[in-house]
This record gives C-alpha cells, structure tokens and sequence, in this order.
C-alpha cells in the first residue's frame, strides 16, 4: 500500500530533509537526492547527445514537493524500472532552471517544471520534449509582501525589488501580473534568488516581494503571515509538465510509458489522501502539516496528455517572454513534442 511504503521509506531516512523554515542557502548546483549531479565534466556525454541504444540507467530529476517528489517515495517505479532491467538514480533540484540545465548538459533523463523553465531551456537547445502536463494550479503560486507592507496593489511595486528564481514558473506569473497593473518589467528591480535565499532576503526586509510557488508559498504565509498581492487566478494556467531528453525519450519508450502510468497511480492516491500525505511529507520536506494542506487544497491532480490547447498556452508563454526580451530568439513549443510515431 502506498501510505505504508511511504512511511517507511521516510523512516529510513532516504530523502534529505529540507531545513526548517526554509531559510538553508540554496544554490544553483542539484541540492541531496540519492546522487548529486550537476554539469557533465569534460569527457562525459556531450551536451544534447541522444543515446543510441536503450539506456541501462534512469535519470530523474525532482524537486521539493509535486507527484515525481510522491513518486520516488511512493518506490514503486524504481521496482517496476527494475523488472524491465533499468536501474533509477533520483536527484534533487532546488528549481526547474536548475532541472533543465542538468538535462540540458546530459546529466538527466527525465524531470519535472512548472510552464516557463522549458520554454527558457528550449530557447538555450536543450534537447528536450514534454511528456505530459498536470492540471492548471494557478491558486498554487503568487507575489507575496510581508504582513506589515505598505504596498497593496501590483502597481506599488513600480520601482521596487521583487525576488524571484529566474526562469521558474514564476516568471510567467509576474510579467502577467505587471502588464495588468499598468507596469512594464523594466519598472521593477528583480532580484534572482533560489527559494530559499529568496525567503532569507523576504524576511529580512532586503526585497519589497517574493514571487514563489507551493509550498515554499504555503510556508512562507504560516510562518511569517506574508500577504498576497496577487496569485495566478485568471492570469496564468500554472502547469506542471513531465519532461525527457529527446534522445531518451525516443529510444526509451518502455520507460516513459512506465513512468506516466505510475505517476497518474500516485496522483489518483494523493488526490483522495491529502491530508494523510501531509504528515507523511512533513518529516521529509522540513516543512509543517498545515502549511502543507494548504498546498495541496491549491493544486489540482492528474496526469493528461500534451493537446494542441498546452501547446498553445505553452506558446504565448514563449512569445510574451520574447517580446520582453526574456528569452534571445523566437521557439516553437511544437518542435519539443514526441511524435507519436
């Protein structure tokens, strides 16, 4: 049963625990997971090498929190990889740029974002195709401001600086939120932070907002009563999208197939378990029970295909970031498809 597997598997302590409060320097590197990878040495796979034969060896990236984090806990694709004669290393990413760029060099087969780090990794060549895609959660990210700012509305954030990790789904989120205020990108000041700086530098007063996701959103407002100036609600989807390197992906078949069937497994269980998932995570991701309700009364579950209608939304994603000068060239979302062939 899954609550029972998941309950030992975080007894065993195998999954790295995320310091309380959130407030452990984050990086740009992979942060724990079963083995530590970050940029292929000189000498290893070459930048978007596509593998000539089926692989011995899967890579998955994960971060903290979302249905790959329940799945590598839940272990029962590592059995199922196993039977069919592969072998799994899990590593954790601290963001999606973070992800996408160890796939990007070759270091990972497969991972999951939110919609705009594939649309930055796209533009930079990465050799990668969507998977599938998660249910809109667009209640699942926001611009906070602490409890006691003076700003009330979008607009007042002309001028001032706002923390974000660059490229995350986040990104997407605040030039909506700016070009429905009135405000240009160019009116605020950014400040690029991983999750955890970023919530540093929140408290500490040296940002004015925070735009971050779930559950580093959810904790941020149990812990310090941060308030929000605004979500994704009628201004973004908030997709979460499985992703693979092409060369991966179209010569491993048999293990995309077997990742999305248990994927949409433990989605369907954590949908109807919330609350049971809850205390289970809360050991492993440092992070509190209610905190963690609050997350996942935000998200919605399910594993769907990729449609014309994502790749579409994918799409204006990509044109809005290029008109604002976010990413160096025009891409077509289509061209990171998986043919069906």
């Amino acid at each position: 049963m899954i609550t029972a597997v998941l309950r030992r598997t975080l007894q065993a302590g195998l999954l790295m625990t995320l310091v309380t409060a959130l407030a452990a320097c984050g990086t740009s590197a992979p942060q724990g997971g079963d083995k530590a990878q970050g940029a292929s040495p000189a000498g290893q796979e070459a930048k978007g090498a596509e593998p000539s034969a089926k692989a011995k060896e899967v890579r998955i990236g994960f971060q903290k929190y979302g249905t790959m984090n329940f799945l590598k806990a839940e272990g029962k694709l590592d059995k199922k990889l196993k039977d069919a004669g592969y072998s799994v290393t899990w590593t954790e990413f601290p963001g999606g740029p973070q992800l996408l760029e160890a796939l990007n060099v070759g270091s990972l087969d497969l991972g999951h974002t939110g919609e705009s780090p594939p649309i930055f990794a796209q533009a930079a060549g990465a050799p990668l195709v969507y998977l599938a895609h998660e249910p809109a959660s667009p209640k699942s990210e926001a611009i906070l401001v602490p409890e006691n700012s003076p700003l009330k509305s979008v607009a007042e954030l002309k001028g001032k600086k706002v923390a974000l990790n660059k490229g995350s789904n986040v990104h997407y989120l605040l030039v909506k939120q700016l070009e429905k205020a009135g405000l240009k990108y160019s009116d605020i000041q950014t400040v690029f932070l991983p999750p955890a700086d970023a919530r540093v530098a929140f408290e500490r007063g040296s940002v004015d907002a925070w735009v971050i996701w779930d559950p580093f959103f959810a904790a941020a407002q149990t812990a310090t009563k941060a308030r929000v100036l605004a979500d994704g609600t009628d201004t973004v989807s908030n997709h979460e999208f499985y992703l693979a390197a092409r060369g991966f992906a179209e010569n491993n078949r048999e293990v995309t197939s077997i990742l999305l069937e248990e994927l949409n497994k433990v989605d369907e269980w954590a949908k109807t378990n919330q609350g049971e998932l809850a205390k289970l995570l809360s050991p492993q991701l440092g992070i509190d029970i209610p905190s963690l309700e609050l997350a996942s009364k935000r998200r919605e579950y399910g594993v769907l295909p990729i449609d014309d209608k994502v790749i579409a939304e994918q799409q204006k994603i990509a044109d809005t970031f290029l008109d604002v000068g976010l990413i160096p060239k025009p891409i077509q979302i289509k061209e990171a498809v998986l043919s069906n062939k």
